[in-house]
């Protein structure tokens, strides 16, 4: 009889788990199917939004529920819902679902990993550092990060992150931002005295990086001769 093994998103996703954790982070989850309010108002994503569109989201027919399309949706639940007084620090992983045509680095399944810090003096100074010494704990001290200002509805400011890549190019890693101030209201927390910093990740996209795989979709495939070699 031979052993199992864990596979390669579950082995990435407890490294990354174990990052956070020995600093301070307490693990959250929430539900796969969401409100539409958790999942888009709550976030301050407006009705127009095309994300909500049936084009990128998978809606449950009958009902404004949704198969969650990240995991962000438990900074505001899980806040909310316990009760929760900053300072905290919340790490979210979970899987979620994207209305989306697949291809090497697309699946309509994936791995998000959320987190969020609620300080009363955290800055962005202090969010790209962390993020800075997370990708540099997953691929080593000497790889390269970049910053780029995007707008994300549920921060302000918001930037994306890249990391340099052997062949020289640039690939973008993660999303990030200081909390909108509707977003810590939405979550019961008074946005004039504390302030937030927010940021969610592709694990997937991660996992393949870590174990140089060229395709995401060999993830779900259920191929042993795949999965034999983690």
């Amino acid at each position: 009889m031979t052993n199992g093994h864990l596979h390669p998103l579950t082995q990435f996703l407890r490294v990354s788990l174990n990052y956070f954790t020995e600093r301070g982070f307490e693990i959250a989850e929430g539900p796969e199917i969401e409100t539409e309010w958790y999942n888009f108002d709550a976030l301050n994503i407006p009705a127009d939004h095309p994300s909500r569109d049936v084009q990128d989201t998978f809606w449950l027919k009958g009902v404004k529920k949704v198969l969650r399309t990240h995991t962000t949706p438990v900074d505001v639940r899980a806040i909310k819902e316990n009760k929760m007084q900053p300072p905290l620090r919340l790490i979210i992983p979970g899987r979620c679902y994207r209305n989306e045509a697949t291809d090497q680095t697309h699946e309509h399944t994936f791995y998000h990993l959320d987190g969020i810090v609620i300080e009363k003096d955290i800055n962005m100074g202090h969010l790209i550092g962390l993020l800075d010494d997370y990708v540099k704990h997953i691929f080593g001290k000497d790889v390269q990060t970049r910053v780029r200002p995007h707008l994300f509805r549920f921060v302000e400011p918001g930037l994306e992150m890249d990391i340099k890549l052997p062949d020289g190019s640039w690939r973008e890693m993660l999303g990030a931002g200081m909390a909108h101030p509707v977003v810590l209201k939405n979550a019961g927390i008074d946005p004039e005295k504390w302030q937030g910093i927010m940021w969610g990740m592709g694990i997937d996209r991660f996992m393949m990086q870590y174990f140089k795989i060229n395709d995401i979709r060999l993830s779900y495939s259920g191929d042993l001769r795949f999965l034999k070699q983690f």
